[in-house]
Parts: structure tokens; C-alpha cells; sequence
């Protein structure tokens, strides 16, 4: 029993390691633990993002307006992080921005449409000018 017991503590012992070394490998590649979880769950939120920006014509305005903020929140998770770290997903990335600038795009266009259809276009009087 005290050799399983043994064996147990070893083994607590190099995860201890292991994850004091993975976090000053973090540290030293200028990453902080938060950002790297952030991270993390930014990646997963990125494939679900690159799904949805295959489709975005097809997306109503409640869901554009979703999708932009779940992007912006991804880009700032990504931006914390050294791009040689997600260089495998820069594809997915760069669909995800593409798609996003393209709703920033046609979502300010349609607010320019409609500010310009509201306003009335006013003659200039005459300002006591006789010709």
C-alpha cells in the first residue's frame, strides 16, 4: 500500500512540474496564463465563427450583430498571442475577418441609405436678394 501511495505522490509531483514548466514557458514567450485561456476558448469560439462565416448572406441583422461581437471579442483573444502560436488556423482567421469587415461593410452602408433617406433636402431661402 505505501509503494501505490508512493508511486502517487512521484506522480502528483512531475504533474506539479509539468505545469510550473508550462507556465514559465508561457511566461517567457510573453504570454500571460489569462490570455492563454482566453486563448483557448477564443480557438474553439473561432471554429464556430468560421461556420457561420461561410453563410453570412444568409444571416439575419440580430444574427450579424452577434457574430460581430463574438468576432471582436476573438480578435482581441487572439491579438494577446503571438501569431507563430496560431499560424495553423490563420486560414479560419482570416475567413472570420474577411466575413466581418464585409458585415461592418454592408451594415454601414445600409445605416448611410437609410440616414440619407431621412433627411429632407431644404431649399436655401432668398435672403432678401432680389435679381
Amino acid at each position: 500500500m505505501q509503494q501505490i501511495l508512493a508511486i502517487i505522490v512521484i506522480l502528483l509531483g512531475f504533474i506539479v512540474i509539468l505545469i510550473i514548466m508550462a507556465i514559465n514557458q508561457l511566461k517567457m514567450a510573453g504570454i500571460s496564463v489569462k490570455n492563454f485561456w482566453e486563448f483557448i476558448d477564443a480557438n474553439e469560439k473561432l471554429d464556430q465563427l468560421y461556420e457561420f462565416a461561410k453563410r453570412y448572406d444568409k444571416m439575419s441583422p440580430q444574427e450579424q450583430v452577434i457574430y460581430l461581437a463574438e468576432a471582436e471579442r476573438m480578435f482581441d483573444a487572439f491579438d494577446k498571442i503571438p501569431e507563430t502560436v496560431w499560424e495553423d488556423e490563420h486560414d479560419k482567421y482570416s475567413a472570420v475577418l474577411d466575413t466581418y469587415k464585409d458585415i461592418k461593410v454592408m451594415r454601414w452602408n445600409e445605416s448611410q441609405e437609410y440616414s440619407l433617406s431621412k433627411t429632407k433636402k431644404v431649399k436655401p431661402k432668398n435672403m432678401g436678394l432680389q435679381e
